[in-house]
This record gives structure tokens, C-alpha cells and sequence, in this order.
């Protein structure tokens, strides 16, 4: 399927790995001039470098955290007029609730919820004056039902989708589209981090451990970051421009809901 969108341009936060990269490779088949960004110059360059390879588009990488106002500034000033926006960050390490002390708390809150919230006030304005904008925030299937060690990571994206809940309409007449996007179990590095330390805390081997967590999924595997990009890329396709307001869950049938 054309998804309409060549020539777009999109910036995709934290976007070297995982699900950002997902989406930034799915974005850069579609034919979009894609910036990219990752913490480190190094990284950012080896991302730049193996997307243009795979797709042929162009790529444009900035360095830094996304979580603060240098790197924001940065994309911006790498793409001023983006047409896309995919909204992701890396959320706090995994941590009991009463072990998270005020700092901690903060600079997770920054990272999930107020981080997209700046990005969002920075772009949104100039997509309904050209008449085009699709925005995408990776969010948590720890939005609508608990994870253990999540809690901070799950309340501030939960935050951020209660906040965007009065924002959008004010967009979605102007071909402005904002839609989260849900993963459940998907083959990260951080899912793989997570297994290790559970395999090594139940004294098991990591693949049992991921056989014992795949187990519990309908689907009976784990999702991939490239039908993850996939779906990110239709919601911002021209195709896309009807859905708004919308969490789309990609957890192979974990949550278990009938509505």
C-alpha cells in the first residue's frame, strides 16, 4: 500500500533502537526524510548510516537526550516544519514504588509525560497551519493494567494520554491527527533485560524464562519492532487522517478485554 506520505518529514525520537527504530525504518520506506535521534553522536551516526543503506532515504541524526530542552531545540532546528512526530523516550529502570524517592519520581515524569508534551506544543501549531500533521506517542500496555516495577513509567504515560485527551480536538479539524501507540511484550533490548534478571532471580536459564513469559501470550511469541514501525507508519499515513484519539494495542492478545 502507498501510505501517501513521501516527501514528509518526520522526526522520530530516541529512535537507535527498539521500537523507535521501528517505526524510523517504516517511516523512511514510505518514503519520508526521517531525523533521527539517540544519546550519543556515535550512535546517532550508525543509525543514519544502516537506515539510508536499507531504504535509500534521507536521514538526519541528532544527538542528545530528548528529555531535555538542548536536544529538543536540536530536532527542531534539524527539522522545523516536521509533518510527523513520533513521540518516544526510554522510561525509569525498573524499581519498587516505595523505593522511589522525589528526584526519581520527577525525572521520570519528564521523561514520559512532559518531554511529548513540549515536543507536541512545539509542532502541533505549525501542522494545523499547513493542514497536515499526524502524531504518534509510544506509550505501555502499563497504561491499562499494571507491571510490576512500572509504576512510575505506567502513571506518567498514563499522564500524558489523560492530557492529550482535551488537547487533540482541538487539532483533529485540521488534518492533525494524535494517537498512542501500546506495546505489551515486544523483543526490545529492555523486555531482554527484564528476562535476564527474572531468569537469574528464579535461578532458570533466559530461555526458559522468555518460553514462560511468551506462554502467557495468545499470540505465543513476542511482537517485533518492525510490525510495531508498520503499524506507526499507517497512522501517519494519509490514510490515517480519521483515526484520533485512539490507544492502539500491539500485545498479541495479552490484556484481556472485551472492549
Amino acid at each position: 500500500m502507498d501510505l501517501g506520505i513521501s516527501g514528509r518529514k518526520a522526526i522520530v525520537c530516541a529512535s537507535s533502537e527498539g521500537l523507535g527504530k521501528g517505526c524510523a525504518i517504516a517511516l523512511a520506506e514510505a518514503g519520508c526524510e526521517v531525523i533521527v535521534n539517540a544519546r550519543t553522536a556515535e550512535t546517532v551516526e550508525a543509525t543514519v548510516a544502516e537506515i539510508h543503506a536499507a531504504t535509500g532515504a534521507k536521514v538526519t541524526g541528532v544527538a542528545g537526550d530528548v528529555s531535555t530542552h538542548d536536544a529538543q531545540l536540536a530536532l527542531l532546528e534539524a527539522c522545523p516544519n516536521p509533518d510527523i512526530l513520533v513521540n518516544n523516550n526510554g522510561g525509569p529502570p525498573r524499581k519498587n514504588w516505595d523505593e522511589l524517592d522525589r528526584q526519581a519520581i520527577l525525572d521520570g515524569v519528564v521523561q514520559n509525560m512532559v518531554t511529548p508534551i513540549e515536543l507536541i506544543q512545539a509542532v502541533a501549531p505549525g501542522m494545523a497551519e499547513r493542514g497536515f500533521g499526524r502524531i504518534v506517542n509510544i506509550t505501555s500496555l502499563s497504561v491499562l493494567m499494571p507491571i510490576e516495577g512500572l509504576d512510575l513509567s505506567s502513571g506518567a504515560r498514563a499522564g500524558l494520554t489523560a492530557f492529550l485527551a482535551g488537547v487533540r480536538p482541538l487539532y483533529a479539524g485540521k488534518n492533525v491527527t494524535m494517537n498512542n501507540i501500546l506495546p505489551g511484550k515486544m523483543d526490545t533490548k529492555r523486555l531482554r533485560g527484564g528476562i535476564t534478571a527474572g531468569a537469574k532471580a528464579a535461578g532458570i536459564e533466559f530461555d526458559e524464562a522468555a518460553q514462560r513469559q511468551m506462554s502467557e501470550i495468545p499470540a505465543g511469541r513476542f511482537g517485533t519492532a518492525e510490525e510495531f514501525g508498520n503499524t506507526c507508519a499507517f497512522l501517519c499515513s494519509a490514510h490515517g487522517g480519521y483515526i484520533t484519539g485512539q490507544n492502539i494495542l500491539i500485545d498479541g492478545g495479552l490484556f484481556p478485554h472485551a472492549f
